[in-house]
């Protein structure tokens, strides 16, 4: 997200008191650099929100200005990364992250790699979430170029890289996940997909495959139920089958004269 402003003012923002969200900007009309962009936010978000729910304790947000300082209030630089998230807190709806408020930073940010963000993102972004806002990881990903992915922890106030794994993946301290890359189908899109998975690998489904994993197993319960269904039917014809055939050995006997009741 770019730069947005404030309407400029002669009153010191140190003498008054800080803006809630309400009285804060929240959009700037920019929108993301390419569909595969705004896909690969909300394959993140998504996937990571069945999570948090889970934990009830946490709060995801892509592309929302983040308020950290009234410094940056004079300055009119609000920044919104591409992804956030936050634990600790509760989901309640937010137009934008206001640090003064939530008394917390976001502890992981992700910002998407563009031609013209790249270098930005790399460089001036990155001091601000180590220096200014002090996030706790800071990872980068190219949607387009799986190859460009990195990530950085705060350690003494500098961030340090993070090392890949013998897996290729990326480890969240924080959130004790994985970022790993995924190769299928989004939304119709066949791609190298930034995802969030267990430290086992288990990639984290999105509410929607959630619903289709779930759709699926109710299928599948269904088949077993009606093979079940059909087994028993089966038995029960030949028990039918069985019982007729008794019958008519029976009446064959009795014909010729066999006593079956004397125990013969």
């Amino acid at each position: 997200m770019n730069l947005a402003t404030l309407p400029r003012t002669s009153v010191d923002l140190e003498l008054i008191t800080l803006p809630n969200q309400d009285q804060l900007p929240y959009e700037d009309g920019e929108t993301m650099e390419t569909q595969r962009h705004k896909m690969q936010m909300d394959l993140l978000i998504e996937g990571l929100d069945p999570w948090l729910e889970k934990r009830e304790d946490g709060y995801v947000g892509g592309n929302m200005f983040i308020y950290f300082s009234q410094a940056q209030l004079k300055n009119q630089d609000f920044k919104g990364p591409d992804f956030f998230a936050v634990t600790g807190v509760s989901k309640k709806e937010r137009k934008s992250w206001v640090v003064w408020e939530e008394e917390k930073a976001p502890d992981v940010v992700i910002e998407l790699l563009s031609p013209s963000t790249a270098n930005f993102d790399k460089t001036e972004k990155k001091q601000i979430y180590q220096n200014k806002m002090r996030v706790s990881e800071f990872f980068w990903y190219d949607p387009f170029d799986s190859e460009d992915f990195a990530g950085f922890s705060l350690n003494s106030g500098t961030y340090q890289p993070i090392v890949f794994n013998e897996q290729g993946w990326l480890i969240s301290q924080s959130l004790g996940l994985a970022l790993v890359r995924w190769s299928g189908s989004y939304r119709g899109v066949m791609a190298v997909w930034l995802r969030w998975a267990t430290l086992s690998g288990e990639v984290l489904l999105t509410g929607r495959e959630l619903a289709e994993q779930e759709r699926e197993r109710a299928e599948q319960e269904h088949e077993r139920a009606e093979q079940e269904h059909e087994r028993a039917e089966q038995e029960h014809e030949r028990a039918e089958q069985e019982r007729e055939r008794a019958d008519r050995l029976a009446q064959k006997l009795r014909s010729l004269g066999v006593d079956l009741d004397a125990g013969i």
